[in-house]
């Protein structure tokens, strides 16, 4: 049987990230621990994950700043934090400024992991395969698809790129072509 998803957990105290990383082999994911962020950092181009599970409060390189680094390497990657510290502005942070799917009280509520990581592991494929369906767009084309799935009319995208309505047209049907979308929902979809 394959694994559900690769899960990497990043926590500074061994036992506890050996232990998740269990956890979340017993539920059918392949996981690994880490000590520290900057040796999978190393690797993780060659072997990205689906989801990583990381303590706030490390060494050098904290899980926020693992996370901006992350994110620069893989954008499709679901993150969850977890903490012993929790505090309101970090919960806030973990997902509106870093981009996390959860963040998650020491000791670890064991069902709650296991539910965050499975959704992880959801949206990071979902995110990868929008990514691929909107990989093949020629930088014009994505110029005009970031301002299709804000809502602007061809128009005013005509205006804002220097275009004509026609020309916007013609890059719509191509936009539309390249990522099969049959409308305008289905691009925001593609885009979130």
């Amino acid at each position: 049987m394959s694994a559900l998803g690769t899960v990497y957990v990043v926590d500074d105290d061994g036992d506890l990230g050996a232990s998740v990383a269990r956890l979340l082999r017993r539920h059918g994911h392949a996981a690994e621990p880490f000590l520290d962020p900057a040796p999978l950092l190393a690797i993780y181009e060659d072997a990205p994950a689906d989801c990583i599970v990381t303590d706030v409060m490390m060494g050098d390189l904290d899980g926020f700043g693992f996370a901006d680094q992350l994110r620069a390497v893989d954008p499709a990657t679901a993150i969850v934090f977890m903490t012993a510290w929790p505090t309101t502005a970090n919960a806030v942070d973990s997902i509106r400024r870093y981009g996390g799917l959860d963040y998650l009280e020491k000791p670890i509520d064991e069902d709650r992991l296991v539910a965050a990581v499975a959704e992880g592991v959801a949206w990071s494929r979902r995110r990868r395969a929008n990514l691929a369906r909107t990989s093949a767009l020629s930088s014009r084309e994505r110029d005009v698809f970031d301002l299709l799935v804000r809502g602007h009319p061809n128009k005013v995208i005509a205006a804002e790129l220097s275009l004509s309505p026609k020309t916007i047209e013609d890059h719509r049907a191509a936009i539309m072509a390249k990522t099969g979308a049959s409308g305008l929902a289905q691009l925001i979809a593609l885009a979130e």
